[in-house]
Order: C-alpha cells, then structure tokens, then sequence
C-alpha cells in the first residue's frame, strides 16, 4: 500500500472513533452537583402592592384637670367647720370652709361706727361752711374764716371717705372668712381640720379642686413632626368635624380606646431646647369621671388616607445605620437589598411609603439563609400577602 493511501486509512480510523465517542457522550446524563456546589436557598415571598391606608399619628400625653383652684385662706384665724366631704363634687360658690368670724365681725362693727361718726361730722362742717359762705357774701366775716370753714368740709368728706373704705375693707375681711369654691368641680382631701391655725396667703393649699368634665390631654410631639402636621392641615389633608376641628381619639392605659371623641387645641408657642418637643393640648368630655388627672395615655390622629405598601414585620430589617431595609427577588431570581421609608406600624405590618415598587417580590420567609446577589428558589410565603 501506497503512503498516501496509508495516511487516508488512517485519518479515516480516527474519525470514526470520534464519532463513536461523541455518540456515547450524548447518551450519558449530565454530572451532579460536586461536593463544594449547593443548590439555590428555597425564600418565601410576598407580591408588594400598593393599597390605601388609613394615616393615623399616635402621640403619648398625660391627662390634666380642665381647671384647678387652691383654696387659700386670706384672713388669718382658727378653722372653725369644714363644710365638704373629701372626693366629692361641688359646685362654685359651695362653703368649704369657716374660718372664726367673731373678731373680724367686732372690726366691721366698728367700721360701720366709724363711718356714721365721720358723717355726722361732714353733716356738721357742710352746714357751719354754709352760714360762714353766707356772712361772708356780707362782709361779716373774715376771709380766713371762710377759708378755714371750706378747708374743715373737705376735711369731713374725706374722713368720711376713708370710714367708708375701712368699712368695705372690713366687710371683705369678714366675709374671707367663709372659704368658697371658685369653680364646679372635684375637691380633694383637707390639708386642715376644725381647730388649726392658718394665715393669710400661706403657701400651703387648704384642699384643691379640679374640674374634670372636660379634661384636658397634654400630648408630646416633636417639633419637626409639628411641622408635618402643620402641612398636613394646611393642604386639607386631616380631616375635620362639622366644626372645622381636629378630631382626636383616645387609648387608655390598658390598651382599650376611650368611648367620647376629642379635639385637638392648641399647641405650645415654643420649643423645649432640651427635648426638642412642643406640647398639644386636645379636650375631652369626660362626664362619667373614667379620666383622672396624671393618667398616661395615647391620642390617635387621623390624618386622612394615602397609598403605601403593607408588609409583615420579618420582611423589614435595618441596616448599620438604621435605615429600614428589605430583601427582594429581581428578574433574574437573585436577591438584591432596599432602603425604604417604613413609617409606622399598623397592627402586625409596616406601612412601607417609599423605597418600593408595586410588584416586587419581598422576602418574608428564609432571610437568615441568604445574602445580596446569591441565586434563590421563590415560593408564596405562608404569611399571607401584602393588601
């Protein structure tokens, strides 16, 4: 055989048994996973969309008395009765207590004789400068008696005026002796009992009352979030009574909500410099007496409705900086991260208004197992889906 038909032999050979290669090659299945290969985390997910939400601002306060009164002795003397049972409702004007009137009766007497006196001597100067004004028309008297009998009138009428002020000083005095209440309200313990001493204008309060139908609800709200509402009722966002008022709603201590609606006031003309905060004041019916002075509560503010996303509290997280972050599946099935904007709280989901699409799939289940940019196997999360 020829050279060259030994070389097309052979190339011939070996083209065969590559082909007989290949053909075994095709009918093998494909390598498993090798040992340092694992398979895509398995995340559950959620559809976020995007819904409208109820914008509700929940600011804490304390409740504080409508109006106060300290009740003050203005004489000074022994506490002869006192006139009201502890905790109970009085109205304005009602005895509280009685202070021993006996000297200060004995002072106004002498002033009402003080006072006749004083008048009979002006009646007595008033007809003497009378007869003088008419001798001296004749020149029967002397100038200076003229003069000295007009000087001697104007000095009765003024004695009589001062006897008249020492009377009604005298009258004030003797009635401070009877204490009253200022105002309609609830009275609180005595600080005295019948028989103490007090004196005018002491520090110490004899008892305090406090009206408490309405009441009033201090609330704590820092000023940059005044500002928000602010805008908020400028633009006609919050919403108002029939009255153009802010209505208010109230959650008591142990969690339930207060059966009568409020308003809101007024708020503080300035700024604590410590706390940065300022104060809203809201007014609430209080005709069964369930809100006490001190009390911690929350009042709820309805700020009208707007569109934001609802997620489950696992899907948000934060990151160093604390910025509220979530997880989510792209197009290509990998995992990519979000800064959103998660404003509040309502019930057992954020209220996410910023940072998110509608559409997105945000992982709720198996965060723990993956990382940014990793392959993942998506399926609908057991919690229910944001709406």
């Amino acid at each position: 055989m020829s050279p060259i038909a030994r070389q097309i032999l052979c190339t011939a050979v070996v083209l065969v048994l590559a082909a007989s290669l290949s053909a075994c090659d095709r009918g093998k299945p494909a390598p498993a996973a090798g040992p340092g290969q694992m398979p895509p985390p398995t995340v559950g997910v959620v559809v976020a969309e995007r819904v409208a939400v109820p914008t509700i601002v929940e600011l804490p306060g304390r409740t504080s008395p409508y109006l106060i009164a300290e009740v003050r002795p203005q004489v000074t003397g022994i506490i002869k009765q006192r006139a009201f049972a502890e905790g109970s409702e009085i109205q304005a004007g009602t005895l509280l207590y009685e202070i021993e009137p006996a000297s200060y009766k004995a002072v106004h007497d002498s002033a009402r004789a003080g006072l006749a006196r004083a008048e009979a001597n002006l009646e007595a100067a008033r007809l003497s400068a009378q007869r003088v004004a008419g001798l001296a028309k004749s020149d029967m008297v002397s100038r200076q008696r003229h003069d000295e009998a007009q000087a001697a009138l104007r000095q009765a009428e003024a004695d009589v005026a001062a006897a008249r002020a020492a009377l009604e000083r005298a009258r004030i005095d003797l009635e401070f002796t009877r204490l009253t209440s200022p105002i309609d309200g609830r009275i609180g313990r005595s600080a005295v009992t019948a028989g103490a001493l007090v004196t005018a204008n002491q520090a110490q309060a004899l008892a305090i009352v406090q009206q408490l139908d309405p009441i009033y609800v201090d609330l704590t709200q820092s000023s940059a979030d005044l500002l928000r509402l602010r805008r908020e009722v400028e633009a006609g966002r919050i919403r108002r009574d029939a009255e153009d008022r802010i209505p208010v709603q109230l959650v008591l201590e142990d969690g339930s909500e207060y059966a009568q609606p409020g308003r809101l006031a007024f708020s503080e003309v300035s700024v604590d410099p410590g706390t940065g905060s300022v104060t809203l004041r809201a007014v609430f019916p209080n005709p069964a007496g369930e809100l006490l002075p001190g009390m911690y509560v929350r009042a709820r503010l309805d700020q009208g409705v707007k569109e934001a996303i609802l997620l489950p509290h696992a899907a948000v997280g934060r990151d160093p900086r604390g910025n509220a972050t979530v997880m989510v599946v792209d197009g290509e099935g990998k995992v990519g991260v979000k800064v959103v904007q998660a404003e509040r709280s309502l019930r057992d989901r954020w209220i996410v208004t910023d940072g998110l699409a509608g559409g997105e799939r945000v992982i709720v289940e198996g965060l723990q197992r993956v990382r940014p940019g990793i392959p993942v196997t998506v399926e609908v999360a057991a919690t229910a889906a944001a709406r």
